[in-house]
């Protein structure tokens, strides 16, 4: 099997969620919401290594559980997301191959499913682009204008709610995002930025508690999903 490597961008703020301790690192039932992030791809077989990009005032990546573990590589975090990953991608040509699957995953989001995990690596394995996970849009979907009164109503059929990982040959990966970079374009997710190559990356569904932790009420909310799939002890 081709090897695979996760990138975790761990150098934002979390400036929406108004704490002064930065979102990854904050309290989730005991653990820190990046040891939960972390765990699938540390202890999943298929997964070689992973590239933390971290801040460089960050004074909290020690107190975390995997700091000093062998799978773990560090990378200097960017003003954005996309420098953040593209930071980290570039430390891993020394261990990896550029035909190498990479797994991109948000610090912030630790309720990714095993399973969920697994069915990206078994759907995408021959994938001439990659993909990404996400879910089906379920809500009614509004476009609003400068005044935030409702533009037009978008039609929801074949719209998807993007999340992580998102998986992607380390080459093409690197290669896409120092273009999109180079044109002054901060993409939002890696597909963005392979997008932007012409090339579609394919969606594959997973499950809707797979959240990115971005304010406060997210937390409890994680906790729920966590106690649900088994990981931590209910209340």
């Amino acid at each position: 099997m081709t090897p695979c490597w996760a990138v975790l961008p761990a150098a934002g703020v979390g400036r929406r969620m108004g704490s002064a301790i930065p979102k990854q690192y904050l309290d989730l039932a005991g653990r820190l919401v990046i040891d939960y992030a972390l765990e699938l791809f540390i202890e999943h077989p298929r997964i070689q290594g992973i590239a933390v990009a971290l801040g460089a005032e960050d004074g909290h990546w020690e107190e975390t559980a995997y700091a000093r573990h062998p799978k773990v590589l560090r990378a200097p975090g960017g003003p954005e997301r996309c420098h953040s990953v593209l930071n980290a991608l570039n430390v891993l040509p020394s261990h990896a191959q550029g035909d190498d699957w990479v797994l991109v995953h948000d610090a912030a989001r630790p309720c990714l499913r095993r399973a969920d995990l697994d069915r990206l690596l078994e759907t995408l394995a021959e994938d001439p682009v990659g993909g990404l996970l996400g879910i089906p849009v379920r809500d009614t979907m509004k476009r609003a204008d400068p005044n935030h009164r409702v533009a037009s109503t978008l039609d929801r059929t074949s719209l998807w709610h993007a999340y992580t990982p998102q998986m992607f040959r380390l080459g093409l990966l690197r290669r896409a995002l120092s273009e999109a970079l180079a044109a002054g374009v901060l993409v939002t997710d890696d597909a963005q930025a392979i997008e932007r190559l012409g090339l579609a990356p394919r969606l594959v569904e997973g499950h809707a508690d797979n959240l990115k932790i971005t304010r406060a009420e997210d937390l409890p909310l994680a906790r729920f999903y966590l106690e649900q799939q088994g990981r931590i002890g209910s209340c």
